[in-house]
């Protein structure tokens, strides 16, 4: 009797992480059904499969959960999804130097795992979500090289000055409003693009 209520528990908790696996598979295609990929970078991501941790560009911890996404310079185009807020175990976003548009999902405010999240060089727009600073863990936030405006999120200023933030390259957007100096540290990089 014992063994068998030992069996039915392994069963469920295997379920469980097969269950984890696949929303984060269905969150990784739902993204990648928005994004036009003309070199089949994302070829490998079969949502047949019973998780994305053999796919590309994707890495994942011992317990099959998605810990990073490397997709850049890989020419691909279209919006982040909200389902990538899904990605619970998500420590480094990196798109950079690709022509994805639209904006930040306010649910990428839920990646509180994320070390580094890397959009520059694209092509996104709008407001900078105060959602990210819930993003404790970021140590690199790089939005550099695109077309935000408004103004940056005092919640991202807090997490420079209280968190592991360390580098915050938010130049070459249109930003408006002011900055003041006890707002910036060293590793803050603000820049007015008409001042270049």
């Amino acid at each position: 009797m014992a063994s068998q209520i030992l069996v039915c528990l392994l069963l469920v908790a295997v379920a469980s992480v097969v269950v984890d696996c696949n929303s984060e598979g269905d969150a990784l295609n739902a993204w990648k059904t928005q994004l036009v990929d003309p070199n089949n970078v994302l070829q490998s991501w079969d949502p047949t499969l019973v998780n994305p941790c053999t796919w590309f560009h994707v890495t994942c911890n011992s317990e099959n959960s998605v810990t990073r996404l490397d997709l850049g310079n890989a020419n691909l185009s279209g919006p982040l999804v909200p389902e990538l807020g899904q990605l619970s175990n998500l420590q480094y976003l990196e798109v950079f130097g690709n022509n994805l548009s639209g904006a930040i999902p306010t649910e990428i405010g839920n990646l509180t795992r994320l070390v580094s999240l890397n959009l520059q060089h694209n092509q996104f727009t709008g407001v900078i979500p105060a959602s990210l600073g819930n993003l404790v863990s970021l140590s690199f936030l790089n939005l550099n090289g695109n077309k935000f405006s408004g103004i940056i999120p005092s919640d991202l200023f807090l997490l420079v000055q209280r968190g592991n933030l360390r580098v915050m390259n938010v130049s070459d957007n249109t930003f408006a409003g002011t900055v003041h100096r006890g707002n910036l540290t060293v590793t803050t990089i603000i820049q007015d693009p008409k001042a270049s």
